[in-house]
This record gives structure tokens, sequence and C-alpha cells, in this order.
């Protein structure tokens, strides 16, 4: 069914009949919400507690359904070893702490991430050293890793934003040569795909976010560490549970000192369910976003940004950008008029966890300003990071929300509301 609003002329819409000026709006009716969560994991949830009332044992974790799991996770990715843990920033931290970097060395980091995803180098008493993007857009490159390379660099974390993936052979190069590990961070990139291959595969470890905004969830928090490499599995999973001897000879001890960051067998059995589920929720985006960028082509006011060769994004949000030189508008007064006619947008993704207050004053122990202020890193630790590339495509682009669950209604009033916005804003 096509609503009316999608419905566009050739006259050139009034600024009056924009809904920002109180004109009717394009979409009137609530967006229909994921429905990520159906009958499937609550009969998993359940039982899982019939169990536990049948036995008088309380499920806990490590457990049968949280190994599954993980193995399950591991044939998704094309065989490997996973360890599911409590949240997408433990993840990463555990990923840090397997592979036992020397401390006080520097690791390269994406400008445009999550706070969790930069948060746990500090917290490993590692410097984080921020790349630029690559231009256009909000990942970083090969090129941008390679100029933050000193003498004390030991890894690179390599965030996938938006479900877009990075230049991976480009980077795994760069590491190869200079002798740097690498931790991709794939919270907003399930099942994204580089040349047939994909992501979290590339690196030594993979982290994943699981919360319940992801696309495939555990329940409200949740990850996942991946990697292909046995050995390194076993140091992930004593960095994850208090160093307990995994895979360690019968004997012996707990080996390092670490966090409790384990799942459980309640997420784990939601994750079950979910991950079945994942192929189709990705495939119904994927679809979504080609029917959204097919209708965008005949507006000059936006422009698609176009992917790697060989790239298939999950499209965790759908980048997009405004061409102002099609418009009479600024891109904030473009995208205010786009909100006001009922679409669902997040104006800008500067988000810039080095420019927020814990990072700027150092605020990782105390007022230590450790790891920073040790005497034993011979870096700058007051060192600027400019990142004009990612401020140029921030200041340009915006994330478009879509959601599986949309169809051809929530199509046509995303397209006619570009097109009504485009045409009272058209030079």
């Amino acid at each position: 069914m096509q609503n009316s609003g999608s419905v566009h002329d050739m006259s050139k819409v009034a600024l009056s009949e924009l809904a920002v000026n109180g004109g009717p709006k394009v979409r009137r009716k609530p967006w229909p919400g994921r429905s990520l969560l159906g009958q499937e994991e609550k009969a998993a949830v359940d039982a899982l507690f019939d169990q536990a009332i049948a036995t008088g044992q309380a499920f806990g974790y490590d457990g049968p359904v949280e190994k599954a799991y993980c193995e399950e996770f591991s044939q998704y990715m094309g065989g490997g070893f996973t360890d599911a843990v409590n949240s997408g920033s433990n993840a990463l931290y555990v990923a840090l702490r397997a592979l036992d970097l020397p401390p006080y060395s520097e690791v390269i980091v994406s400008c445009i991430t999550d706070a969790g995803g930069m948060m746990p180098i500090p917290l490993n008493n590692l410097i984080p050293v921020v790349a630029d993007a690559a231009p256009g857009g909000y990942n970083i490159g090969p090129e941008q890793v390679e100029a933050m390379i000193t003498p004390l660099t030991s890894a690179i974390v390599v965030a996938h934003i938006m479900g877009e993936p990075v230049d991976m052979d480009g980077i795994m190069a760069i590491a190869r040569r200079y002798n740097l590990r690498v931790v991709e961070d794939c919270a907003q990139a399930h099942s994204a795909k580089l040349n047939g291959k994909p992501l979290g595969s590339f690196g030594d470890i993979g982290v994943f976010s699981t919360m319940f905004g992801k696309h495939h969830i555990t329940g409200s928090q949740g990850g996942l560490v991946f990697t292909k490499d046995e050995d390194l599995y076993w140091r992930i999973r004593r960095a994850s549970d208090r160093g307990k001897p995994h895979g360690c000879p019968a004997g012996s001890t707990n080996q390092i000192a670490s966090l409790n960051c384990n799942l459980g067998d309640l997420g784990a059995a939601i994750g079950r369910v979910q991950l079945k589920k994942l192929p189709a929720i990705v495939a119904a985006r994927r679809r979504l976003v080609a029917a959204i960028s097919e209708g965008l082509r005949e507006i000059p006011a936006i422009n698609v940004p176009k992917l790697l060769p060989g790239a298939e994004a999950s499209y965790w949000y759908f980048r997009l950008e405004v061409n102002t030189e099609a418009i009479t508008c600024d891109k904030a007064t473009f995208v205010k008029a786009l909100q006001a006619e009922g679409i669902l947008l997040t104006p800008s993704y500067a988000h810039f966890p080095h420019r927020m207050e814990w990072f700027r004053k150092q605020r990782v122990f105390g007022q230590s300003g450790l790891p920073w202020s040790s005497p034993e890193y011979k870096g700058n630790n007051y060192r600027d990071f400019p990142i004009p590339n990612a401020e140029a495509a921030t200041a340009k682009q915006f994330n478009l929300h879509v959601y599986e669950s949309w169809g051809e209604e929530e199509i046509n009033d995303i397209l006619a509301a570009f097109r009504k916005v485009a045409s009272a804003y058209s030079r």
C-alpha cells in the first residue's frame, strides 16, 4: 500500500507546506518496532527456568546452553572459538587483556566509536592513540592508521561503524609489516562481510556487542569474543573469568588477575535463538537500504556514500550525506525538516570519545592521570589528535534509522519525506 504522502508532483513544494513550518507531516503514525523478541526466545528462557525448577539447580554460566551458543557463533563465523561475555565493552577489555600487550605501549583506535570502544585501552594500562577517519566516512583506513604508528605501537583496534566494513586487507598488511596485533570491534557490524569474509575474522580477535539495540541480542546486555587461534582462545577464557586456569594442566590455579566478565546460560538461551534469526534480519535491512537508495538517486540533495569494493554492510544505521550545493539551506535545517515530517534519524554522529571529559582529563585511575602519567610511558602524554576527515564527514552526514520490520509503506514514507523537503529547499 502506498501512502498518499509519497505521491510527488513536479511542482516545487512551498516552505509553508513543510511540517517544520506547520504543514502536514508525511508520516502520521508510529513506526513499527523491531519486534526482535518473539515466542521462540520466550520458549527458550521458559525451558531454562522449567529445568531449574524441576532440578532445584539454578542455571549459571559456562553451562551447556552457553557452550552451545559459543559453538554456534563460531560456526557462523566460519570456524574458530568464541567466549560469551556480559557486554561489548567487556569483550574489548577481555580481548586486550588476553593479548597481554606491553604496559604503556600504544594502541591505535578509531576516532569515531562508542566510549566503550576506547575506554578498555587505558583500563589495560595501554595508551589510546586516535586515528582519523578515511576521507568521506566514519571508518578509519590503512593510511590513517599507518600515520599514527610509532615505535611504541603494539596493536590496532578497528571499529566497523554503522556495520560498514573497514579496508581490513589494507589494515592487516600494515599490521604484518609492523608486527602489530589487531582487534576488530564489530559491535555494529554483525554479519557484515568484506570479499565474502565475515568481519571479526580478519584480525587476531573480533569482538561483538549483543546488547538490546544490536543486530542480534542476548537480552539487555552481552558480548562475544571470537578468534581463530586456539591458544589465544584459552587466554581469552582466562581473561574473562578471573584468570581461572581454562585450558591449563590439572592442578593449575588462577593464572592472571582479571575480572568476572561471564555472560551466562540465560543470555545465551536468547542468543541461540537470535543467532538463527540474524541472517534474515541483516538481509531485510539490506533490502530496505537498497530500495531507499534506489529512490534517493532522483534526489540531488542527498548523496548515498559508496562502500568499499567487495563490502557487504549490515546497516546498524544507514549513513547518508546532505549535498548542500543542491539546496538553499544547511544540513542542520534539512535534517530538522526531515524529522518534523516524522522521519527517524540521528542528525550527527560526531561521536568522538577522545574529546570527552574522561579522556581529556585522563580520568581512568582516580586523579593519577595513569596510564599516561606513568614514567614508563615514553610518548607524549598530552598529545593532540586532529581528525579533519571525521569532522568533515560528520558535518555533512547523518544516520537514517532502518529496521528489519519495515516494508513498502515505510519505504514510501521515507522517500516521500525526502522528496518533499528536498523540493522545498531546492535551488
